[in-house]
């Protein structure tokens, strides 16, 4: 059987669709959350059949790849209920049911099916001071860990906010894949709010300056918006990204309604914006968030799937990245000079520090 980089290489494959909303489906009970009302990921163990459902349903649809129920198996977010020492407990069991539905699968439809693990941002950001990146890299590790025990081919971290998470979660899950001495394909994929930054204010020239050195095999978008707020970004990875492009957008912008939030697009517009995707700018790998269905992406797989990634020439631009934006490397000076801001005035500590010379403080 073909392996799950090989796959990436050939043709485009599609990924499933939203998770949370398919298992409150089902109506779990608090007995089923443990008492942990709201952590989907405990049902992993306690409700394995619900989970498997929810693959089964994607999977039949179409589905080249499913993500495991592990969005939020990771130390800040389940630290919110004070199991974080259940990181790799629960993302191996997710990884495992995943694996098991995606094998029965490739068996009956002679298609090979593939699993990522899913590695969500939690909650805690590192650059606003919430934690550490040593607590973060160690919390994601053990989340990469126990996704490749459970049998994942790949990991994505995905709905990405904060580049400095992004680093300490792609570090962890290296971390882990060296551990493992298996190849374990990466995607990363940020999300870029509607003002056309990250939550922080990062673009994607940044994003794309940082995350690409850290040896991701596919770099791409996902959440926050609908495909068409996601078009010029894409159109710069295809113009400057040296690796695989995926896109996985909500069902449009959502609108609030007295019954909660409704996600406008259908089936049919998903899958004529990611056609136009897989041919405008070469994405090799496709498939929903928020508000996105079984129909949604049995559509998107009827419109693309099994098709041949576009070719495309990249040509990136060296340089390097702040929190906020990319500079390139070309110079029409005779030197480039990068720096940074100090805050004397906002900072008294600072401020000392650097009076004293105290460089390293």
């Amino acid at each position: 059987m073909t392996s799950f980089r090989d796959a990436l290489s050939r043709r485009v494959l599609v990924a499933d669709g939203a998770m949370g909303t398919m298992l409150q489906a089902h109506d779990p009970s608090l007995e089923d959350f443990q008492g942990l009302e709201g952590c989907n990921e405990v049902l992993n163990v306690t409700r394995p059949d619900v989970v498997a459902g929810v693959h089964d349903a994607y999977l039949s649809a179409g589905a080249d790849v499913v993500e495991t129920n592990t969005f939020g198996a990771n130390w800040a977010a389940l630290g919110e209920y004070d199991i974080s020492h259940r990181i790799g407990e629960l993302s191996a069991a997710g990884a495992r049911i995943a694996r098991e539905r995606a094998d029965h699968w490739s068996e009956v439809s002679g298609r090979r099916r593939y699993v990522l693990g899913s590695m969500g941002p939690g909650t805690k950001l590192p650059s606003l001071g919430h934690t550490t990146f040593a607590v973060l890299r160690e919390g994601y590790r053990q989340n990469a860990e126990g996704l490749i025990e459970g049998g994942a081919d790949g990991l994505i971290v995905e709905t990405c906010q904060d580049l400095l998470q992004v680093k300490a979660a792609v570090l962890g899950a290296r971390d882990a894949v060296a551990a493992c001495g298996r190849d374990v394909v990466l995607v990363v994929q940020v999300t870029i709010e509607t003002n056309g930054a990250m939550l922080l204010g990062s673009e994607i020239g940044a994003a794309l300056g940082v995350i690409e050195p850290l040896g991701a095999d596919v770099i791409g978008l996902n959440c926050a918006t609908g495909p068409a707020e996601m078009s010029e970004h894409l159109r710069y990875l295809a113009r400057h990204c040296d690796v695989a492009i995926s896109c996985m957008p909500n069902a449009g912008l959502p609108e609030l309604t007295a019954d909660g939030a409704r996600y406008p697009l259908g089936p049919s517009e998903l899958a004529e914006a990611q056609a136009g995707f897989v041919e405008q700018f070469g994405v090799g790998l496709v498939g929903g968030c928020c508000g996105t269905t079984p129909e949604h992406i049995a559509a998107v797989a009827r419109a693309v799937a099994g098709r041949p990634v576009a070719a495309r020439r990249a040509a990136p631009v060296r340089g390097a990245a702040s929190l906020y934006a990319h500079v390139p490397f070309s110079q029409d000076a005779s030197y480039l000079a990068i720096g940074e801001r100090t805050n004397a005035n906002g900072s008294r500590v600072f401020r000392e520090a650097m009076l004293a010379g105290r460089w390293e403080e």
